[in-house]
Order: structure tokens, then C-alpha cells, then sequence
């Protein structure tokens, strides 16, 4: 008998794998009611209403029509059992067949401790309107959420409602007993935690959660938030400490399609566990038609229950992945390309998908990562110092300032997280003929901010592929300057290049990587190293001072060249 896993889910923000289609009136509840019917587009009667999954409130029987349930049920009749009785047409059941129109049916007792049903949904709004999407007119402020507040719900629809290949559910219990850990949630409390959800069980008020602060969702669009650079700490901090548990043998992290990819390699980076994590994401809601977030959450328990991802001390082998319609991707190369169910992508062009599921459910792993993650990363969260030093301007010029990365318990601090940003530059990007670098003033702004701050910052560069150059040399020349001033600056190709970019002396060659993973390589190179060495004078830096900022490119190139 194999033993079943024991799991944390982490909930991330803006996560379409944790949300659902607008809840619409039926048209059940608007004949009830006395209300317009829900009409098709041409303006004919709407054959059947949208089945939403809830909960009944008391027991209740109801009669199955026998062989109802595929077309083909009544070819093979001499094989079926007899019906549990017979239903007449006036509705009355009977035990026994009284006339040739009785139809044969099965008697079922449905009660509320089974689980959801597929119902039609009967609210209407208070005033006694319809609900047609989430909010009570298009574009209010008085709004339902699509998004669910953690995993519990989306995950018990999953083990109630969505079948495996041999017919049956619980495709997620039979495999692991998983916990609900809220990092980033796409949805809130608005009225404050529930009692029975407070992990106090005290009597104490609960504050209220807000949008945009407490939880992240991108539905209703016009009310749309994303979290900010302090909820990377929460989030990196709340995985350490799942992982950190002796209660789980693994976690997997639901988001957003399109920053999954970032939130996986920043964990393969930061977290120091041999415990695999798994991230998840979907394209399509929960209940839409042809939604891939089950399958993939199914996966994703059925990874981490199989031990696989186990070298031969049970550490994890693989780094954290992100598994996606039967692929497993390494943290590191995998990316969305489209927004459909297989829409995901290795970058690099030299692998990146580590392993399959099959429609059988094997899982098989094809080729391991080589490039450090988890507990052998040299930027991983119990390697990095409590301080270090970031560059400042200040009256004299530029300042040497402590930074305090962690605190007292080993935890990232919210305002450590570095500030990197991305600089994209195509051709005939240079605004007159002399490559003048006095002209490009938003890079000299962005540098002049950066310094302004007190903060640890950084450049990434994307330019051309593969070798991460600007075409501009006004640009690069100011690129220069910043590293001078001691901001380190990397460089990558545009968009997912394939080959490797150059090295330079005083600018760090991201290898293969997009730019938004070597932004978080530099986010964490600079928790690790902290700012460069700053010349005095950065337009004209010394010989002494060029050696001490050569030393600092090759300290970040050595964690590029394997992370």
C-alpha cells in the first residue's frame, strides 16, 4: 500500500487556478422569481442553466432515470442489475412496474455531509435584480470576488468533481492530506477572518482584509491589484517555514499564469530545503469549459506522493518545478508563451522540461537540472548575511550605507528586497546622431533615483541576442556609469535567447536567461553581496577603484554561471 503524502498548498495572488466564472442567476431562480428569462444570443430560450457547486441543506430524495447516464447504457441492458423501482408519469414511485409508461429509475438519497452538488445557482441581488457577472452593475465598486480566499474550496471541488481516467474522484485525497496556507491570496475577508478559519480559535476581533494589501486578484478587472515588492518577503518567509515543518513532505504553490514562472525560480533560489515544491497555475478559470488547473494540481500531489524527485539520501533532486499539462518544467527555463492549455515553454534552448505525466498518470523523469537550487543554492535564505552594504548619494557624493537583509529569526525583511529594473532596448534607440550620453535622460533619471533611495538596486539589460549588448553606446556608456556608482548592471538577450551572453568586466553575463529570471538572480545576488564598490567619481573612476568593481562582477558572474 503506498502511504500518502502529507502537503502544503500555498495560495498566490492573481491566480486564475483559484478562480471561477462570474456566479450568474439561474434561469430556475428568474422563472421563480418572475424575472426575464437568460436568453441566447439570437434571442432564443437558453436549453440548460450553468450547474454551480454547493452545498445542500438538507438531506433529499430524488429518482434517476435507469440508463441515463451514457447513450449507449440500454445495448447492454442484459448486463445491468434491476432499476430500484418505477416512476409513473403523475410522479408517483411504486416498487414494481404498473404500466408500460412507468420509466425504471434509481432511488438516491442525497445528504449534506456527501459534499458539493452541481446545482443551479438561485441568488439574486438584494434589490432583486439577476446577478450577471460579479459586480451588481458593470463597473461598481459594490463587487463579489471570483477568487476563492486559499486552496480548500478550489481543491474539494477537484477531489469531489473532476474525474480521473478510471472513472472515479478523490484524484486528490487518494493520494495526500494537504494543508491551506494563505502566502499572497488571490481573494480576501473583507468583513474579517471567519471564526472557524482563525488559526487562534480565540474570541479577538479579526481586522478586515483589503484589496491590493492583504489579497490579489486581477477580476473585477477595473478593481484589479497586484502585490507589491514587500509581499515577495511574506511569501519567501511563509514557504521557509512550510518547507522548515516536519508536517510536510512537500508544498505546492498556486498563481497567476504568467508570474508563476518568476515566484518558482525565486523560491529555487531562496529556499533552503530537500523538500520538492511544485508550482501551479492554469489558463483557464475553475469550472470554465476545458479547465487545465485540476489535472495540473492533481500532478503536482501525485510529484511530490511518488518520491521521484528523491536522490538516494531523499534529498530533492530536481529544484522546484513547475508542473503544467503533464510537463515538468525546471524552475529555471520554464516560461508562459500563450494564454491556452499548453501555452508554457522551456527557454534556454538546451532543455528545461525535466519530466512528464502520462495519460496514465506515470510519472518519468527525462534529464536533471545542472544549475544549483534549494538546498544547494549559494543564495539560498540561510546563506545570506544579516547586513550589507548599499550604495547612497548623499552630500559628499556617494555613501556606504548598511542594509539590514534579515532579522533576528532568520526571516527576509520586507524592505531588503532589492529594486532591479529592466532596461529593453531595440534598435535606433539613440535620440540624435553622436551617441551623447547627456541625452538619454531616462536612464540617467533611472540611475539618479536608484542612488536616491538607500535601497540595494540593480540593472538588467536586454539587449541583443545572444550577446545581451545595448545598440546604443550612449546607453552602455551610462550602463557603465551605473556600475561605477555601484550598481550592479547584468545582461541578457531579448526575449529567450538561446545562447550564452558575453562576459564583460564591469557588466554580468546572465548566460541564457530571460530577463525577468536574472532579475531575480540580481535580487538575490544582492541580498547575498550587496551593492558594489562605488569610484568617488563615476564618470572617471581610478585604476584602484576599477580593480574593486572588477572583483564584485566576478563574485555575481560565479552565482550567474550556476544558478
Amino acid at each position: 500500500m503506498t502511504k500518502k503524502a502529507r502537503i502544503a498548498h500555498l495560495a498566490g495572488p492573481t491566480a486564475t487556478i483559484q478562480n471561477t466564472p462570474p456566479l450568474v442567476t439561474s434561469n430556475k431562480a428568474r422563472a421563480k422569481h418572475g424575472l426575464p428569462p437568460r436568453l441566447n444570443p439570437d434571442g432564443s430560450p437558453m436549453a440548460f442553466d450553468a450547474l454551480r457547486a454547493q452545498r445542500l441543506a438538507a438531506p433529499v430524495k430524488l429518482y434517476v432515470e435507469q440508463f441515463s447516464a451514457h447513450p449507449l447504457e440500454s445495448d447492454a441492458a442484459e448486463l445491468y442489475g434491476p432499476p430500484d423501482g418505477y416512476m409513473s408519469t403523475e410522479g408517483v414511485f411504486s416498487k414494481t412496474r404498473t404500466r408500460d409508461s412507468d420509466k425504471p429509475v434509481y432511488e438516491i438519497e442525497l445528504k449534506p455531509e456527501d459534499g458539493l452538488y452541481p446545482l443551479p445557482y438561485m441568488a439574486l441581488q438584494v434589490d432583486g435584480k439577476p446577478w450577471e457577472e460579479e459586480c451588481a452593475e458593470p463597473g461598481s465598486l459594490k463587487a463579489r470576488q471570483g477568487f476563492f480566499p486559499d486552496g480548500s474550496r478550489s481543491f474539494e471541488e477537484i477531489d469531489r468533481l473532476s474525474m480521473g481516467v478510471d472513472g472515479v474522484v478523490n484524484q486528490i485525497s487518494s493520494l495526500a492530506d494537504v494543508d491551506f496556507y494563505r502566502g499572497a491570496p488571490p481573494g480576501g475577508f473583507t468583513k474579517g477572518l471567519p471564526a472557524h478559519l482563525r488559526k487562534d480559535k480565540g474570541d479577538g476581533d479579526i481586522a478586515p482584509e483589503t484589496r491590493g494589501h492583504n489579497y490579489f486578484g486581477y477580476k473585477p478587472y477595473h478593481l484589479a491589484s497586484a502585490p507589491p515588492r514587500p509581499m515577495l518577503a511574506k511569501v519567501t518567509n511563509d514557504m521557509q517555514a512550510l518547507v522548515s515543518s516536519p508536517d510536510y513532505d512537500g508544498v505546492i504553490w498556486t498563481q497567476g499564469s504568467p508570474q508563476v514562472e518568476e515566484s518558482a525560480y525565486w523560491f529555487n533560489l531562496l529556499i533552503d530545503t530537500t523538500k520538492p515544491i511544485c508550482g501551479n497555475s492554469a489558463q483557464r478559470p475553475q469550472g470554465q469549459i476545458s479547465n487545465d488547473g485540476p489535472k495540473n494540481i492533481v500532478d503536482s500531489a501525485a510529484f511530490i506522493q511518488s518520491g521521484i524527485w528523491a536522490d538516494n539520501e531523499g534529498r530533492n533532486k530536481c529544484g522546484v518545478v513547475v508542473i503544467q499539462e503533464q510537463q515538468i518544467f525546471a524552475a529555471r527555463e520554464v516560461a508562459k508563451g500563450d494564454a491556452r492549455p499548453g501555452g508554457y515553454l522551456a527557454t534556454g534552448g538546451h532543455g528545461g522540461i525535466i519530466g512528464n505525466v502520462s495519460h496514465t498518470g506515470r510519472i518519468a523523469l527525462t534529464y536533471l537540472p545542472v544549475f544549483k537550487h534549494t538546498h544547494l543554492s549559494d543564495v539560498r535564505l540561510s546563506l545570506l548575511p544579516e547586513t550589507v552594504k548599499a550604495v547612497k548619494k548623499g552630500a559628499s557624493g556617494i555613501e556606504t550605507i548598511s542594509v539590514q537583509v534579515k532579522d533576528g529569526a532568520g526571516k527576509l525583511l520586507a524592505d531588503a528586497v532589492p529594486v532591479v529594473s529592466i532596461v529593453k532596448d531595440g534598435s535606433y534607440s539613440t535620440l540624435e546622431f553622436g551617441d551623447d550620453p547627456a541625452l538619454e535622460l531616462d536612464l540617467i533619471a533611472s540611475i539618479d533615483h536608484k542612488l536616491s533611495m538607500g535601497r540595494l538596486t540593480g540593472f538588467v539589460i536586454e539587449g541583443l541576442v545572444p550577446y545581451g549588448s545595448l545598440p546604443s553606446q550612449a546607453r552602455h556608456k551610462l550602463m557603465l556609469k551605473a556600475a561605477f556608482s555601484g550598481i550592479p548592471v547584468c545582461k541578457v538577450g531579448r526575449s529567450a535567447p538561446e545562447g550564452f551572453a558575453d562576459p564583460h568586466e564591469f557588466q554580468i553575463a546572465a548566460t541564457n536567461l530571460t530577463a525577468t529570471k536574472a532579475r531575480l538572480l540580481m535580487m538575490a545576488c544582492l541580498l547575498k553581496f550587496g551593492s558594489y564598490p562605488a569610484a568617488k567619481d563615476p564618470g572617471n573612476p581610478t585604476s584602484a577603484e576599477l580593480d574593486a568593481i572588477r572583483k564584485a562582477v566576478v563574485q555575481y558572474q560565479d552565482v550567474f554561471s550556476t544558478h
